[in-house]
């Protein structure tokens, strides 16, 4: 594991993060608020975009890219076997199917749609987090550590560099349960570590991740403390046995590879 690497990378997004975020929940207890001043909006997205921007500067620092046009190249290489975007489209699925179906059910259900229309949105708004959490800090730390204690230590630190917006009065998660929020970060840490571990895909984790956003903008529920531990236990389950037959079936690839 390259541990400066993942130190400079953790160190400049929470930077990033406390400074844009920290100035909008100190202006947010004076009344001033992004919906009455556009401006503030941009400090706003760059907190959004402290792993993504983290991302960059820190593999750049450390020499594990060239520039920029390989850093988004590493990203967004969108020729992947269809089996993978199979795998990363029925992984999201079992999402929507735990809304409609685990108590109190969606609340409403904007046009299908509408999908497909906040998709590409949302890959600016949060899918390109995982330049950060899932390009760097994952694959790092499986280096050293097995899958399901890379991801255990992932996702509280996923979850906690979220905590401002439950401060901040223009961000969706304000006044929300952050104990409720941290148990979803926790399932879909799980899942997107799988899809990366499995596919190797950084774009794949991006649209998983879009499309998460994607669904809570279309599906709309409410977040419940039953029905996150449900959904976070299959996505765990799943997303450990997915990652358990990737593994086994490499393992045998290799060992048919010897004889």
């Amino acid at each position: 594991m390259n541990k400066k690497l993942v130190f400079q990378f953790l160190l400049l997004t929470f930077s990033i993060m406390i400074f844009s975020w920290g100035l909008l929940v100190l202006l947010g207890q004076l009344g001033i608020l992004a919906n009455d001043h556009f401006w503030l909006f941009i400090p706003f997205m760059i907190g959004g975009f402290s792993p993504t921007i983290a991302s960059y500067i820190a593999l750049k620092w450390n020499n594990e890219i060239t520039g920029l046009k390989e850093w988004i190249k590493n990203i967004f290489t969108v020729k992947i076997h269809i089996k993978y975007y199979i795998f990363t489209i029925l992984l999201y699925s079992i999402i929507p199917v735990m809304f409609i179906l685990l108590p109190p059910g969606l609340e409403k259900m904007e046009p299908i749609y509408m999908f497909l229309a906040f998709l590409p949105i949302m890959v600016i708004g949060g899918g390109l987090e995982e330049a950060g959490w899932r390009y760097i800090l994952q694959p790092e730390l499986e280096k050293k550590f097995k899958f399901i204690i890379s991801t255990i230590i992932i996702a509280p630190i996923w979850a906690v560099w979220h905590l401002p917006l439950f401060f901040i009065p223009s961000a969706v998660q304000y006044e929300t349960n952050f104990g409720i929020f941290t148990i979803g970060v926790i399932g879909l840490s799980f899942a997107i570590a799988a899809i990366r571990r499995i596919t190797g895909s950084v774009f794949l984790c991006v649209l998983f991740h879009s499309m998460v956003n994607a669904g809570f903008s279309t599906f709309i529920i409410t977040q419940t403390l039953y029905r996150n531990i449900i959904m976070t236990i299959i996505l765990i389950i799943l997303s450990v046995m997915a990652v358990f037959i990737y593994e086994k079936n490499v393992s045998r690839m290799k060992d048919v590879r010897t004889l």
